[in-house]
């Protein structure tokens, strides 16, 4: 079984969408180590409502902080330091999507950022979205995760823009899963459809 850990080159470029399509194509669990702010409404019942197989197992997050900052911070207004011997990956017999917090750089603690939970044979799949500056901030990141030697996956987030996309494509040469538009509305059928585009491509 493997693990896939979706990342983004910013925040809110579309990651708990992403993670609930590969949940569904695979019929993966899904792992959220730390949440921060929405406990109510956090990413994990998100996904857990977007999913619509029977196999799929939400596991709770190693730290659940109240306030939606960087996790360093909001760990720190809840009186708490985030050590990476307290994020334990649940066990299972499945695939397992694992949806990390904001881009890679973001601090956990004073020392240790996302990057740091992230396991040599994990599978990781960038999350990319059209904005001024999105083109440095998806090579930073593509050529962080290689570099390192990760085997990396882009998914494209929103409208089409050719010549970004392009350039990205011809500077780093990764593989690309496919696009997540902008719908009208995400629900489980919208999911659905997305995991069967995307499926053979994982």
């Amino acid at each position: 079984m493997k693990t896939y850990f979706v990342t983004g080159i910013s925040t809110d470029v579309g990651k708990t969408i992403a993670s609930a399509i590969l949940v569904e194509a695979l019929n993966a669990d899904y792992f959220k180590p730390v949440q921060a702010g929405d406990l109510d409404n956090s990413d994990t019942h998100k996904v857990k409502r977007l999913v619509s197989n029977s196999t799929s197992v939400f596991h709770p997050n190693s730290y659940a902080l109240k306030t939606p900052m960087s996790p360093h911070g909001a760990a720190d207004i809840d009186g708490l330091k985030i050590d990476i011997n307290n994020i334990k990956r649940p066990k299972t017999d499945h695939h397992l999507v694992i949806e990390g917090a904001g881009g890679l750089m973001v601090p956990l603690n004073d020392s240790i950022t996302i990057l740091d939970i992230i396991q040599p044979d994990d599978k990781v799949i960038v999350l990319s979205r059209h904005y001024l500056g999105s083109i440095n901030h998806t090579l930073l990141t593509i050529n962080t995760l290689k570099e390192k030697g990760f085997d990396v996956a882009l998914i494209y987030s929103g409208d089409e823009h050719k010549s970004t996309e392009s350039i990205i494509e011809k500077m780093t040469g990764v593989n690309v899963i496919g696009r997540i538009n902008d719908e009208p509305y995400f629900d489980q059928n919208v999911v659905k459809e997305y995991a069967k585009k995307f499926k053979d491509k994982l």
